[in-house]
């Protein structure tokens, strides 16, 4: 099995550590939390099935027999229906869903013929929610709409209706979110927090107010769910201590650790701890210290984490949480190495894993173990563990179906078809992945399908089966897409490894697409692809599904712009090049992605003043021959003047200013403009005079050099515009902020020490006494993005620099223009001169100060500017300067 799908099945494997999720945590306040977001399914790493030959199926289906598991339901038909209610909890909290929906349905109609209508209602309610977890939407949605009818067919004069109309609506919206009507689902549990504080239900309104969150989170409003959460948890922490207190911390412990808020959640956590040891329950103190631990584990501070587990193992009475807690020390094992440890952990979890009886907790702990089984063997640690190994996915399968549960049964297909496509066996391998498929997509397990779907096209690709692949993979792009909010609001350990589990999918569909040609269909989607992948890099950077995508047509912006999309796969490197009302064409070097990658990285070396010249010409030549000489008759015959780059990989590091034809560089014929896409292209405003924030540093502050030039440089740029000034000391985060918020100014220019990475945390921009980080340029600059205030046209970062080393740091770049709310971004990709650099941004603002000059062309004709001054000659100096965003 490829690299790619190997780690594509990473992508939610923080599940395993947490099988029971936000359910767990407050089953005992009411039993109001089953409407809490339910856990997704885990994930594991595949491993060739030894032992399993072609009889995969008959092994599901004969499975139960030879286990001697029970197939039929545990409860008697003759007993009274409360204590059928009872029954179904026991079968729910044992993730037996489908046993319970049967006692609960059978409630339901004894309480309809004896006429206890407000019994029924919660009978209802109870099923709704078991038909939920089996992805039964349809029935879920009958059967709470049943329960709202009857109850709001009765008085709400009295609690118990009012409290069973909230747990129902709470229920509803659960519904309405895994239907994706988020914002009816907010609408729903707004009501239902509503009516707990009718009924002075404080727990009531925790859990509607949590389920807000998770609404907030899928709505993409990531920090108004944090902001909610973290209110929620200063609330709690003037309520009198109790358990309900304790399971309430515990909830917004594992929502905050799943927004990926993680000291947040252990703070929730370690009071919810404190609170359960104070009043003595073991269970509750041995759950949050397993919660801490999966925190612990999260932060990458294993010997917490492990130390937590053990604790959680040695207290709790209940066993299945202390062999979560075992299961959770084998996996941190493998990945940290410890073989010699690990070896003595697996024959104590294997048996009491062998031992639990059919139910989701059951399946989870099973593909837990298995994971760690199969690493532990692909480590090369044991050659003998492959057939325990498939015996445990195969009773993973037939469980599934015996407890009537499509979504553990298609996530546990799909493992096995990983097994059988490791081992070789396609056909098979291709049979059960399509089978997962359509389960998956049968009760919209989005993220169980984007897997099985790639699996699938890997597959048929292997057997070459090119048109089958291409629509396998274009089922799993299109499930990706849909998941984009759940991706990155998640924790990292949560979510998709974006790097080595999404990107390349991206790229494994663009590859199949440009193999047929010059179709248009599919130029067209490979560029929607490319797009996507950016706006999906973006969205992973910050964590939040911020960017509101607005996708305009080439030939509204500008006719004389080219649109280039350079593609680098792991095989070849491809150009889509897009002409206003012309056809898309595409063209390719046939060069792997490490030597594409290696010239890159010469080129980018030899843009330093000390490296030969002409070898300089020479690399930088032969990427022009790579993404512009192909192109270059289209280009001419259609008078383009504009090149618009959307680069990719280690080339958003590059400046294409710099490419050489042979006689001259691309900036002496085109202006040069980067973009991270046309969906994210940014409208401009009205041109109107210019006035400008100018803000920077000369003194050395926080053990950043002196910029002695920048003094020149804002006096210059002040000479040739309207300007408002903040030096050195007068240039603070307040003072900055309190500027931006209450004046208008179309054009920033920030003269100061920064860096830009792929790691939000390492860019900022420098101040007097304060860094300015990505989230604090969101919160400066929230006004315009919002409309408060008129936005930005033109943000200017002449001092700043890409992190050394980081071949995403571009990412930080892009971040700061997009937090700002800028039209148009001017930064540094490397510290230049402060004596060419003022000489530079001079230029730049007499040129820009005529309103029919472009910001490309201005930005064009300064670095021509110092490019004909013997001393600036040098690309170091002119071409480090990139536009981001709208030319115009």
């Amino acid at each position: 099995m490829s690299k790619t799908y190997s780690h594509l099945n990473k992508t939610l494997k923080g599940w395993l550590k947490r099988p029971r999720s936000f359910i767990a945590l407050i089953l005992g306040a009411f039993f109001l939390t089953l409407s809490l977001q339910s856990p997704k399914l885990p994930a594991t790493a595949a491993y060739p099935p030894l032992g399993m030959g072609n009889q995969t199926e008959e092994i599901v289906e004969n499975r139960a027999e030879t286990l001697g598991l029970p197939m039929e339901p545990l409860y008697s038909q003759t007993v009274e229906p409360s204590d059928l209610v009872e029954q179904g909890k026991l079968y729910y909290q044992a993730g037996q869903f489908d046993q319970a929906a049967r006692v609960w349905q059978e409630a339901a109609e004894t309480y309809a013929a004896e006429g206890f209508i407000l019994k029924q209602a919660q009978a209802l309610n109870y099923l709704a929610l078991a038909y939920k977890e089996l992805g039964n939407t349809e029935s879920a949605q009958s059967a709470i709409a049943q329960s709202l009818k009857l109850l709001q067919s009765q008085p709400d004069t009295d609690n118990n209706t009012r409290l069973l109309l909230a747990q129902a609506l709470n229920t509803q919206g659960n519904i309405h979110l895994l239907q994706g009507q988020s914002q009816t689902a907010l609408d729903t549990w707004k009501q239902s927090a509503s009516i707990y504080e009718q009924a002075d239900d404080q727990t009531g309104q925790l859990i509607s107010q949590i389920n807000q969150a998770q609404a907030l989170q899928a709505l993409g409003k990531y920090r108004r769910a944090k902001s909610l959460l973290e209110q929620l948890v200063s609330e709690l922490q003037n309520e009198p201590n109790s358990l309900l207190k304790a399971k309430g911390l515990r909830s917004l412990g594992v929502a905050l650790q799943t927004l990926g808020q993680l000291r947040q959640s252990k703070a929730a956590l370690e009071a919810s701890w404190q609170i359960s040891q104070q009043l003595n329950s073991p269970q509750d103190t041995s759950e949050a210290l397993f919660s801490i631990g999966n925190v612990a584990r999260d932060l990458q501070e294993y010997a917490v984490a492990w130390t937590y587990y053990q604790q959680a193992a040695e207290l709790t009475p209940d066993s299945l949480t202390q062999l979560e807690a075992q299961l959770n020390q084998l996996r941190m094992l493998i990945e940290l190495q410890r073989w010699d440890v690990a070896q003595e952990f697996i024959p104590i979890v294997t048996p009491k894993v062998n031992q639990l009886s059919a139910s989701r907790p059951a399946i989870y702990a099973q593909i837990n173990l298995a994971e760690s089984l199969m690493e532990y063997d692909e480590a090369g640690m044991s050659d003998s563990l492959a057939v325990d190994t498939s015996k445990l996915l195969a009773k993973a399968v037939n469980q599934a179906r015996q407890i009537n549960d499509p979504r553990a049964e298609a996530y546990a297909l799909y493992q096995l078809a990983k097994l059988y496509q490791a081992n070789g066996t396609l056909d098979d391998s291709k049979t059960l992945s399509q089978q997962a498929l359509k389960l998956a997509q049968e009760i919209n397990a989005d993220d169980i399908a984007a897997r099985a779907g790639a699996q699938l096209g890997e597959i048929l690709q292997k057997q070459g089966k090119t048109n089958e692949a291409l629509a396998a993979y274009k089922i799993a792009f299109d499930n990706i897409q849909s998941l984009r909010s759940d991706l990155i609001a998640i924790s990292s350990d949560v979510q998709f490894d974006f790097k080595e589990g999404i990107e390349p999918l991206y790229r494994q569909l663009v590859s199949l697409l440009l193999t047929e040609g010059d179709n248009q269909a599919n130029l067209q989607q490979a560029r929607e692809v490319m797009e996507a992948l950016q706006l999906a890099e973006l969205d992973n950077f910050f964590q939040d599904a911020c960017l509101d995508t607005n996708p305009v047509a080439l030939e509204e912006i500008d006719t004389q712009a080219a649109v280039i999309y350079p593609i680098i796969l792991p095989d070849r490197l491809e150009v889509i090049l897009s002409i206003p009302n012309q056809p898309l064409t595409h063209y390719a070097t046939q060069l792997t992605q490490a030597e594409v990658e290696a010239t890159l990285t010469q080129l980018y070396s030899g843009l330093s003043p000390g490296y030969p010249r002409n070898e300089r010409l020479k690399l930088s030549q032969q990427v022009y021959n790579w993404l512009i000489q192909p192109a270059e008759a289209a280009m001419t015959s259609q008078d383009i003047q504009t090149l618009v780059f959307v680069p990719d990989g280690f080339l958003r590091n590059l400046p294409m200013a710099v490419l050489y034809d042979g006689q001259q560089y691309v900036l002496e014929k085109y202006r040069v403009v980067f973009s991270p896409g046309l969906q994210l292209f940014p409208q401009g405003l009205p041109q109107e005079e210019l006035s400008l924030l100018a803000a920077g540093l000369t003194e050395a502050r926080q053990g950043f050099n002196p910029l002695p030039g920048v003094d020149e440089e804002i006096a210059q740029v002040s000479q040739q515009v309207n300007s408002k000034v903040l030096f050195n000391e007068t240039f603070t985060f307040a003072t900055f902020k309190e500027l931006i918020n209450n004046e208008s100014f179309p054009i920033v220019h920030l003269a100061t020490h920064g860096q830009f990475s792929s790691n939000p945390e390492e860019t900022f921009l420098l101040t007097w006494s304060d860094r300015i980080s990505i989230e604090d340029f969101d919160l400066i600059f929230q006004k315009r993005r919002l409309g408060l205030l008129k936005p930005i046209e033109l943000l200017v970062m002449s001092a700043c620099q890409t992190a050394a080393g980081d071949n995403r740091a571009t990412l930080g770049l892009a971040g700061f223009a997009l937090r700002s709310g800028a039209k148009s971004t001017i930064a540094s990709l490397w510290s230049v001169s402060d004596e060419s650099t003022s000489i530079m941004m001079q230029e730049f603002y007499h040129q820009l100060t005529d309103l029919k000059v472009s910001k490309a062309e201005a930005l064009r004709q300064a670095q021509l500017s110092l490019l004909k001054e013997p001393l600036y000659q040098h690309p170091y100096f002119w071409a480090s300067f990139v536009l981001i965003g709208n030319w115009l």
